[in-house]
């Protein structure tokens, strides 16, 4: 059954289970991002249930700051490598809200933080059961591939090379272009690439001599994008149930062909469902998840690229048809009530309007330009909302003021813009 196109874009999604208005919620997020749509989803989506949303934010400049959906915005915290004072910045935060808050973390240092300090938190904030040391082995690439490989789960051939000879025998056994990545991401400064597909041995050469905190680089077979990337997000309660959860078909993204998703859309797939779940509970995540899988042409096998615990950032994608998503799930279980059967809206698209549009005025003629009738498609957008206009409107300026400082740094440098293919890309 198709999902109405477009009752998402101008009114509020249909009637769904009540939540509890006395369970505030804190979204926690630690990367800079002002375009991080996920955030300005997951206000929506609470505050039009009637939930007090608060966030951390950059302050009035980030366009989510805007939403008549937001509580209240909370001044920047502390980095999670000065644990101390992040503590302190939460627990004074969770005073000012009043009473107990659910803290959902939007990231995956984030997410890290809450599960390896859920004592220290619990008693100002509502958490779900986690395993303190799972979301650091599975947000870890390294330690992730390690993992897949002791329980025969599928994910792209890899080396972990130390010197350039190790990087050039990667090179001869798996052949070029080679996908390089970073095991902790979370690490990584602002601007930098998390993946990267390099198409000759010098670029790999220059990523392994630019070893940082982010370390080890891991240097992955490539996999042909023919059989297309997908997604599953889902929730696992404490006996690794999954109580949600819905695959979806990645029709465009951010950069081109890889990267995070711009335009995606709900697709029924068992056979996915049913990896992704083994996965999760092998690996023993509960709470939030959000994977991220390619599909090999050559043999039909799934291939594990990514494995964030906590939400994603396209979680809107899977609302079901009685206005059931991810964050609203949590709050269910989190507070108590009763989490109803999911009614699957398979085929329901959602688009990233900022990033569609950027791509489609910066190469309208070229091949991989994206679709025009995508746009019009889209059941909902990351950005435009009739009830809630104001954070559209601030990134839309947002949005010109950064690219015309790009396009001026562009000019005085006269270096090219990266437009790397990666598997993943950047953090969504």
């Amino acid at each position: 059954m198709r999902h109405n196109p477009r009752a998402s874009l101008d009114t509020r999604p249909p009637e769904s289970p009540c939540l509890d208005p006395g369970l505030p919620v804190l979204l926690l997020r630690t990367n800079h991002n002002f375009f991080h749509h996920g955030t300005l989803g997951a206000i929506r989506s609470l505050g039009r249930a009637g939930v007090p949303v608060h966030a951390i934010l950059e302050g009035r400049a980030n366009p989510v700051s805007r939403s008549r959906y937001l509580r209240e915005g909370h001044p920047w915290a502390p980095p999670v490598d000065r644990p101390s004072a992040l503590l302190g910045h939460l627990r004074v935060i969770g005073e000012r809200v009043g009473g107990t808050a659910l803290l959902l973390p939007l990231d995956d240092a984030g997410a890290i933080f809450v599960a390896e300090h859920a004592d220290a938190l619990a008693p100002a904030f509502v958490l779900p059961r986690q395993d303190p040391d799972v979301p650091r082995l599975v947000a870890d690439k390294a330690r992730l591939i390690e993992s897949c490989a002791g329980y025969g789960l599928a994910c792209p051939d890899s080396r972990t090379p130390g010197t350039s000879a190790e990087v050039d025998a990667a090179a001869r056994a798996f052949g070029l272009p080679l996908v390089a990545k970073w095991a902790r991401p979370w690490r990584l400064g602002p601007g930098l690439r998390s993946t990267t597909l390099v198409h000759t041995r010098e670029d790999a050469h220059r990523l392994l001599a630019a070893c940082h905190d982010a370390g080890p680089l891991i240097l992955q077979r490539h996999i042909p994008p023919g059989g297309g990337d997908w997604f599953f997000h889902g929730y696992f309660d404490g006996a690794l149930d999954c109580l949600f959860g819905g695959t979806g078909r990645k029709h465009l993204a951010h950069p081109p062909h890889a990267g995070h998703t711009v335009s995606g859309e709900w697709v029924d797939n068992p056979e996915l469902t049913e990896l992704a779940i083994r996965a999760v509970r092998l690996l023993g995540c509960r709470g939030l998840v959000d994977l991220d899988f390619r599909r090999d042409p050559r043999t039909g096998a799934y291939h594990l690229l990514d494995f964030n615990p906590r939400i994603g950032a396209q979680f809107r994608l899977f609302a079901d048809r009685q206005g059931l998503d991810l964050a609203r799930v949590l709050h269910l279980h989190q507070s108590g009530r009763r989490v109803p059967r999911p009614r699957p809206a398979y085929g329901r698209r959602l688009l990233v309007e900022n990033h569609y549009l950027r791509q489609a005025l910066g190469r309208p003629l070229r091949r991989d330009a994206p679709p025009r009738g995508a746009l019009r498609r889209a059941d909902e957008l990351a950005w435009y909302a009739g009830d809630d206009l104001r954070p559209f409107l601030a990134m839309g300026r947002r949005t010109v003021l950064t690219a015309a400082r790009r396009g001026l740094g562009k000019r005085g440098s006269g270096r090219p813009h990266d437009t790397h293919d990666t598997h993943t890309g950047e953090r969504e």
